[in-house]
């Protein structure tokens, strides 16, 4: 058993060479993409995959690209369901097919849609107005935080906790990609595709044998709690998976965890050059 909070035993000594697993303004985060190449740089980072939910950043043009001495990697982690469950996958270096774009598309158009009704549940329920447009990538920490930000009494945990929580009144399902659809449009556009954080699901084990047929699993993840790291490296072996991790950032918290660059030379191998 292993910690991984806030550092995990791999990062302690400081030498987080790539965080994995970033998102940026065009989905949940906070970060602009013009502002990471300064805030890997400040955390100590060479790498950042930008992986945003369930779409493809504009703003970079190529799988791999050279800012300011930091190398951006084109990512996605796109939400698929497994009939168990609903899983993320992470997919590494994109050269985005039209197939992959439109899919993208449809996803965004059902986000902005969602968004719409949870907007619209929300107010009804509080009496507030949040004073937020839905737009493509508008997800619930962004709604989260318009409430924080309201007269409503709840704070950010709050808003998830009592109003649009998966259990919560104001919580509108959304359409997501089937497992294998899913799999195939990221195996023909991405270098790498893998599972994202198998211990937030309910069934890690079934996460995991899902995991077997893809090209890696995210090992350095910052859970905040004790997990069994050892079956996830047990899977990779078994099924020679690539080991990835990455803070999970949504704000400016870049290398609070990642890959040491022994631990991301076998991933370097499969990415273009920049």
């Amino acid at each position: 058993m292993e910690g991984t909070a806030p550092r995990d035993a791999a990062t302690t000594d400081g030498s987080v060479v790539a965080d994995l697993h970033v998102h940026t303004t065009v989905s949940d985060g906070t970060l602009e993409i013009e502002d990471v190449p300064a805030v890997a740089a400040e955390a100590g980072l060479d790498w950042v995959a930008v992986t945003d939910h369930d779409r493809i950043h504009p703003g970079i043009d190529a799988p791999v690209v050279e800012r300011a001495g930091v190398r951006l990697i084109r990512g996605i982690e796109l939400r698929v369901d497994a009939g168990f469950e609903r899983l993320d996958l992470l997919g590494y270096g994109v050269e985005p097919t039209p197939e992959l774009e439109a899919e993208v598309d449809r996803l965004q158009t059902d986000r902005q849609e969602r968004g719409a009704k949870i907007l619209d549940r929300v107010e009804a329920h509080t009496g507030v107005d949040l004073d937020l447009e839905p737009r493509p990538g508008l997800g619930r920490p962004h709604i989260a935080r318009a409430i924080d930000d309201s007269e409503a009494p709840y704070d950010y945990a709050g808003a998830f906790a009592e109003l649009i929580g998966d259990d919560g009144p104001c919580f509108v399902p959304r359409e997501v990609t089937p497992l294998d659809r899913g799999v195939e449009l990221l195996r023909e556009s991405c270098a790498v595709v893998g599972l994202a954080h198998p211990f937030r699901y309910g069934d890690t084990a079934a996460a995991l044998e899902v995991a077997r047929e893809l090209d890696a699993v995210e090992r350095w993840y910052p859970y905040g709690r004790r997990v069994d790291v050892d079956a996830v490296e047990r899977v990779a072996e078994e099924a020679d998976l690539l080991l990835t991790g990455g803070t999970d950032a949504h704000e400016r918290d870049l290398g609070v965890t990642g890959l040491t660059a022994e631990a991301f030379a076998p991933v370097r191998e499969r990415l273009p050059e920049p």
